[in-house]
């Protein structure tokens, strides 16, 4: 944990006071994917677990960790709208347990960052659109590699080898998130230019 964002969550006066760092990304990463785009100030919080009052002791403090945040923010929405995004370090498969603590943890964030948006995402693709294939795509790899062991026997009892398909699923999450993130933002821009006519 060398970034910004690491040597503020590793303060011990902060210590399981804030979502850890790849809780935090996968969270972020959710933010940065979303089609309409939230105000940091409406999510922030969500961070230290939703309480109004920070966990920081100062307003310096608290201002550092935003713009940790905020930086992170705009690196993902950029990779995301590129292309370019991939899965942070840390973030593995792993021989023994599947995937590494910190891919699960990614994916918990993302989760979590996705019930935020998902109204937005809800409109944009609705049940019955073919952009809504694609987005429950994604949901459902992401929350296949948050508990692999149920998604591998799932797999194994239709018969699918589970690692092999699991590795594919995991290998192709970056390539899924960008191209929902610039679907959505492709809708939106389309939405808003009907508006605008």
């Amino acid at each position: 944990m060398t970034t910004e964002l690491g040597q503020i969550l590793a303060l011990p006066e902060l210590e399981n006071k804030l979502l850890g760092e790849a809780q935090t990304q996968g969270f972020v990463a959710a933010m940065a994917a979303a089609p309409v785009l939230i105000d940091p100030a409406e999510w922030l919080a969500f961070l230290w677990g939703g309480e109004e009052v920070s966990p920081f002791s100062s307003s310096e403090q608290l201002e550092q960790y935003a713009n940790a945040i905020i930086n992170l923010w705009n690196t993902y929405r950029e990779q995301l709208l590129t292309g370019e995004w991939a899965w942070p370090v840390g973030c593995q498969l792993d021989d023994a347990d599947i995937v590494t603590n910190d891919t699960r943890l990614f994916t918990e964030g993302l989760l979590q960052g996705w019930q935020l948006a998902r109204d937005d995402w809800e409109t944009l693709m609705p049940e019955d659109s073919e952009e809504n294939a694609l987005l429950g795509g994604v949901i459902l790899s992401v929350s296949m590699i948050f508990d692999p062991e149920t998604s591998i026997a799932t797999l194994s009892e239709q018969g699918i080898e589970g690692l092999e398909q699991f590795e594919e699923i995991y290998n192709a999450i970056p390539t899924m998130l960008c191209g929902l993130t610039q679907k959505g933002s492709m809708l939106v821009e389309s939405a808003n230019q009907s508006e605008d006519e």
